[in-house]
């Protein structure tokens, strides 16, 4: 029988691409694992339509990067014509490969201190301010950080592999915590008796500024704050 494979399986086919398996190794083992499911006309339409609205974003993202856009990190499969698969072992490396070329040419440096960040961003005339800073996994794996959505498995192990190729983590992950009128004090003083690091207007018309806190006494303030912030 014809089933659509839900994620990569080795010796048999890839995630999305449709493959005619035995009819007992496929409702006794493929679709009940939930690695297919069978390969019904609505299905079928299903994998269609999704192969199309992918191969679109790839080749509106492959428009887009620039040289030194971090699609290049992010989404290296656009680096290859036609544009290769993105669980592919070749687009891993590519991504380590432009990451080591962006920090031989000075484009990503580390920060000799650890340091939190104050990010702005403009649109639409509205400006939303924010702290980036990096959070410990297990705070996440004991609930104090909550899920906001249900996330793929699929494409969770994808954004862990260029993590643990890359040792390093390229993608933001928005967070949302209890309002803090301290936090917002400390927002509001950097912002208003410091220049940003960065601030610029990207192609979209959107406003980008960035402010780095290297005061020591700010920061550990900082952590003491999170760290009383109990979990919701």
């Amino acid at each position: 029988m014809k089933v659509i494979l839900k994620q990569d399986i080795k010796g048999k086919g890839k995630k999305g691409q449709m493959i005619e398996a035995a009819e007992g190794y496929a409702r006794n083992f493929l679709i009940p694992k939930g690695m297919a499911v069978e390969a019904t006309a609505d299905a079928v339409n299903t994998m269609n339509l999704q192969a199309k609205a992918k191969a679109k974003a790839d080749a509106e993202a492959k428009a887009e990067a620039t040289e030194r856009s971090l699609l290049h990190i992010i989404k290296p499969e656009i680096d290859f014509e036609p544009i290769a698969d993105e669980h592919s072992q070749e687009v891993y490396d590519k991504a380590v490969e432009n990451f080591r070329a962006w920090r031989e040419k000075g484009w990503l440096e580390q920060d000799p201190g650890e340091y939190y960040y104050i990010y702005a961003q403009t649109m639409d005339g509205r400006t939303q301010y924010g702290l980036t800073m990096c959070c410990h996994y297990e705070d996440y794996l004991s609930g104090a950080i909550k899920k906001h959505e249900l996330t793929r498995p699929d494409k969770e192990e994808d954004r862990m592999i260029h993590v643990r190729n890359q040792q390093a983590n390229i993608e933001p992950v928005f967070f949302a915590y209890p309002d803090n009128a301290e936090i917002d004090a400390i927002v509001a003083d950097v912002v208003k008796n410091n220049d940003p690091e960065y601030d610029f207007t990207a192609a979209d018309g959107f406003g980008h500024k960035l402010w780095v806190i290297r005061d020591k006494k700010t920061n550990d303030r900082i952590t003491e704050i999170f760290a009383g912030i109990p979990a919701l």
